[in-house]
């Protein structure tokens, strides 16, 4: 009898993880139908795309304020689809505020529901742990010490790895990675990741270019590589560039290439500046030093506040490095702190203080050990559990 499992994934990072989990799942039962929203390469597995995830795809409040009613719209008609066909088990792929309460809904319907990828409580918000504990039947949690946080609130949860973790090499190439991005291959190279969203490149590119002019002025043998997201965002920074103006450096196009070139460049580097996000996790899992930074608009810190109920994360650390080590292993440098100068004094010490960065590149090997875990497989076992439960 075919098992009929739902997957919702709202953006391309869900629309990978989501492809996979699949795959894992055909490698141990063939009969089964796979129905939802999703990108390409949920499509590519052969999943029956009811909605494109393009429209749970939003940056940002008002972002979201403006899709909402067509996120209502789709909300409503894949939550009408799903009780009428009624899947064997729901996973939702992050996208929490859409898939927690899609998964509430369905859950009392007696449908079992699986969330991949737990919402950051231990940061942010954990009175949301009610709602997860109403919404989900199982968490499937990336970092090991998630478990503990469901395990005492009493959601049944298992530990699934990072798949990044299994796709990096334990040991990277810095040399290929140089020869494929034609970089040459005894510099010193400073990566800039100011980040993907409009925002970001407004409020970071600008510190970090400074930052990258003063470094140049104090070594013009560096060279300095910028991977940007699209066509937008490279006319967005180039509008800066011209302001200021940074020799030896690169821009790579992403988005035209058929290997990730984000990792490449964070392959290719010594050292990096790079905005708060999952890009540093990256980093890590490559082993370079970094310098991990951050600001906000005056506006946005106060929408964060007013939706949080807190004026910052309940953990000293914003960087998912520091966040998994448990320390400053690289230095945060946010809001006002975000200086070329304080960017400058940080990137130094990246690039030559040789006994902090070997210390580093210990910790984040054992980081990516820790991570490094059959995703897919786990993932299946456990959605497989709940599908055949009868």
């Amino acid at each position: 009898m075919t098992k009929k499992i739902a997957i919702v994934a709202g953006e391309p990072s869900g629309d990978l993880l989501a492809s996979r989990i699949i795959g894992g799942i055909k490698e141990t039962q063939q009969d089964v139908h796979f129905t939802g929203i999703g990108g390409p390469h949920m499509q590519e597995m052969g999943m029956d795309i009811q909605y494109s995830m393009d429209a749970l795809t939003v940056f940002g409040y008002v972002d979201a304020l403006k899709s909402l009613p067509k996120l209502i719209h789709t909300y409503k008609g894949l939550e009408k689809n799903l009780l009428k066909q009624g899947p064997d088990v729901f996973v939702g792929v992050d996208a929490p505020d859409f898939n927690l309460r899609l998964e509430r809904r369905l859950r009392v319907e007696g449908i079992p529901t699986v969330h991949f990828v737990g919402p950051s409580i231990w940061a942010w918000r954990y009175e949301r742990i009610q709602k997860i504990r109403e919404a989900v039947s199982h968490m499937l949690v990336l970092f090991p010490f998630e478990t503990a946080i469901y395990e005492k609130e009493g959601v049944p949860v298992t530990f699934v790895g990072h798949p990044t973790a299994s796709q990096i090499p334990l040991v990277p190439d810095k040399v290929a990675a140089r020869r494929r991005l034609n970089l040459p291959v005894d510099a010193k190279i400073v990566a800039i990741l100011p980040g993907s969203r409009a925002s970001e490149i407004k409020l970071l590119a600008e510190p970090f270019l400074r930052a990258a002019q003063l470094l140049a002025e104090r070594d013009s043998s560096l060279h300095f590589i910028v991977p940007i997201v699209n066509a937008e965002r490279r006319q967005q920074f180039n509008q800066i560039l011209k302001e200021i103006p940074v020799p030896n450096l690169h821009i790579y196009d992403t988005k035209l290439a058929q290997t990730p070139i984000s990792w490449d460049v964070m392959e290719a580097c010594d050292a990096a500046i790079v905005a708060s996000g999952t890009a540093t996790l990256e980093m890590a899992l490559y082993k370079r030093p970094m310098v991990i930074a951050y600001k906000l608009t005056p506006m946005m810190k106060r929408l964060m506040e007013w939706k949080s109920g807190q004026s910052k994360p309940y953990v000293p650390w914003v960087g998912l490095p520091n966040v998994l080590l448990g320390h400053f292993a690289v230095p945060e440098l946010l809001q006002e702190d975000c200086t070329p100068e304080n960017l400058v004094e940080a990137c130094i010490n990246a690039l030559e203080n040789e006994m902090y960065i070997a210390k580093l590149k210990q910790e984040f090997m054992q980081l990516h050990l820790s991570l490094k875990q059959d995703t897919a497989k786990i993932a299946a076992d456990v959605i497989l559990q709940l599908a055949n439960r009868f």
